[in-house]
């Protein structure tokens, strides 16, 4: 079973760069908060790479 992508938005600090590196996965919400719309939209390794390159780490796996 595929591993699900989600936003912590409380740690977010809307800096764009999940929605830069993977839009067909990630967007800014009404708030301007990174969320996750499809998270079937692209390979689990690229959501890896921006979780990875997040400068808070609120992106995380859900099992």
């Amino acid at each position: 079973m595929a591993r699900t992508p989600y936003v912590d938005k409380d740690v977010c600090i809307s800096c764009n760069l999940c929605v830069d590196s993977v839009p067909e996965v990630f967007r800014l919400d009404d708030d301007g908060v990174a969320e996750v719309y499809d998270p079937a939209g692209a390979p689990e390794d690229r959501i890896q790479e921006a979780m990875d390159a997040c400068p808070v780490a609120c992106i995380h796996w859900q099992d």
